[in-house]
């Protein structure tokens, strides 16, 4: 596997012919799935987010946040629930947003973010929202603001240029990883997965890092302070 901060190999067949088309239709195939069977949690956290926004007068906003992100190299606006304060979300509105940083002070996050959005990344279940618009994969690298990505570029890693970002990985299904080297290369052995493996084995692979995913919301191991 490459190291970080050395030149890695474009992943020229994916930017030639696509994804496999069985990856194509489980992108599209469970994110619908999902989107029925998660409804109950869409419910919860647009409940909890307007009663939330209802009783706390500074926790008010927009039940909806966009991000801008690099997804294969094109810039699209990620969809997240609203877990940040208003007053937080000003600070960068003449910068590049990156809610994720903001996220790291409990004080910046309103109520419903804080106990129950981020607890189980409700937040990001928007996000099969763009899966089914085309902006990304259910499996990938997750998507970087775009001065990240120039900066990864910089150091020789350029495959956020060349791969769909993702709604989930082997990243995020990996609790306890700190180093930024393991990050890149799990996300390195998928970008390899992708160029080398049959559509089939990719989708299986897929569908089981999904299955992984739901599982760690369900045991809510998202964020905690």
């Amino acid at each position: 596997m490459e190291e970080r901060g050395k030149h890695v190999r474009s992943p020229g067949a994916l930017t030639s012919s696509g994804y496999p088309l069985a990856k194509k239709a489980a992108d599209k195939g469970i994110a619908a799935a999902l989107l029925v069977a998660l409804s109950p949690a869409f419910a919860l956290a647009c409940a909890a987010s307007g009663l939330n926004g209802f009783l706390v007068e500074r926790d008010r906003g927009p039940l909806l946040y966009r991000e801008r992100r690099i997804s294969r190299g094109r810039e699209f606006h990620l969809l997240k629930f609203r877990t940040l304060r208003s007053a937080a979300l000003e600070g960068q509105r003449h910068g590049e947003a990156h809610a994720r940083l903001l996220e790291n002070d409990p004080a910046n996050l309103t109520w419903a973010g804080r106990h129950i959005l981020k607890p189980r990344y409700l937040d990001e279940l928007p996000q099969l929202f763009n899966i089914l618009r085309g902006d990304m994969s259910l499996v990938g690298p997750r998507p970087w603001p775009p001065s990240m990505v120039r900066d990864q570029v910089a150091q020789g890693l350029d495959y956020r240029n060349h791969v769909l970002s993702g709604w989930t990985g082997p990243v995020q299904v990996q609790k306890g990883i700190v180093d930024p080297v393991g990050y890149t290369r799990l996300d390195l052995a998928y970008v390899d997965a992708c160029r080398n493996w049959s559509g089939f084995r990719l989708a299986r692979y897929d569908l089981g890092i999904v299955w992984r995913t739901l599982r760690v919301l369900a045991r809510g191991e998202g964020l905690r302070f």
